[in-house]
């Protein structure tokens, strides 16, 4: 994939940001129900998220179901945190963006801790000296600066996501990650092989919750909706994940 490829990608995205901006309700009520079935496209939609789940079923699931039984928790747990604190220099940069200081302060020191005392981030020693992991992303912000998010979508593979989200992403992943430049022969083998490795491990983490939400679910498109919406609303606020529930993506941001 060239450079251009996801440039072009994201700039589809911006008539759906803009033409399914729809002005929300004044009423903190009304507000809360419009940001909650705001989904202009949901017949599309529906038809990828079948897509996604005979995709999940045959394929990624039991990925990451192999993943999870022959690989020791204990190594799963240092990929982790190795993945994780290869993300810290974005969510750095963003935490900076946002005007989080204390919070950038907080990522710059995890990231040196952690990738010295902890053998390259394979342990999360900063976590022991009160430097909880933040988060930071360039759709969070967006958001920060005032971006609506736009119309939920469903992307093929990709999962759940927003316009302003989808480009968010691109922004890191092409443009924030220091780690494409540094690997500049090979930087787009490398920011697959981290995605990819980083959707097996979420997806192995997040089986028995999303078995669980659609044994339960009367209709399991809605409240994965609903379960995905409340777990990014916590992630904007910074409050952190609201469960297991992966994020955005069966492939999320390499490293995330």
């Amino acid at each position: 994939m060239t450079r251009s490829a996801p440039a072009a990608c994201l700039l589809l995205l911006l008539p759906l940001w803009y033409g399914g901006c729809a002005t929300a309700p004044r009423d903190p009520a009304a507000r809360a129900e419009f940001e909650a079935n705001h989904d202009p496209v949901e017949p599309l939609n529906r038809r990828i998220f079948g897509f996604n789940l005979f995709l999940d079923r045959i394929l990624i699931k039991p990925v990451a179901q192999g993943y999870r039984d022959a690989v020791p928790k204990a190594v799963r747990q240092d990929l982790r945190h190795l993945l994780d604190n290869l993300h810290e220099p974005v969510v750095f940069i963003n935490t900076l963006l946002q005007g989080r200081f204390k919070d950038a302060g907080t990522t710059g020191s995890r990231f040196i801790i952690n990738s010295t005392i902890g053998i390259a981030g394979l342990e999360d020693v900063a976590a022991g000296h009160h430097l909880p992991r933040q988060i930071g992303d360039f759709g969070q912000t967006l958001w920060a600066w005032g971006f609506p998010g736009g119309p939920y979508l469903i992307v093929p593979v990709f999962g759940p996501t927003n316009p302003r989200d989808g480009i968010g992403l691109g922004v890191d992943t092409f443009a924030l990650d220091p780690w494409r430049y540094v690997a500049a022969a090979d930087n787009n083998a490398i920011t697959i092989s981290r995605a990819v490795l980083d959707g097996i491990d979420q997806r192995a983490d997040s089986i028995d919750t999303l078995d669980e939400l659609q044994k339960e679910a009367v209709d399991y498109y809605a409240s994965f909706r609903s379960y995905f919406r409340q777990h990014r609303e916590a992630e904007l606020r910074n409050n952190g994940p609201t469960g297991s529930l992966p994020p955005p993506g069966l492939y999320d941001d390499p490293g995330k």
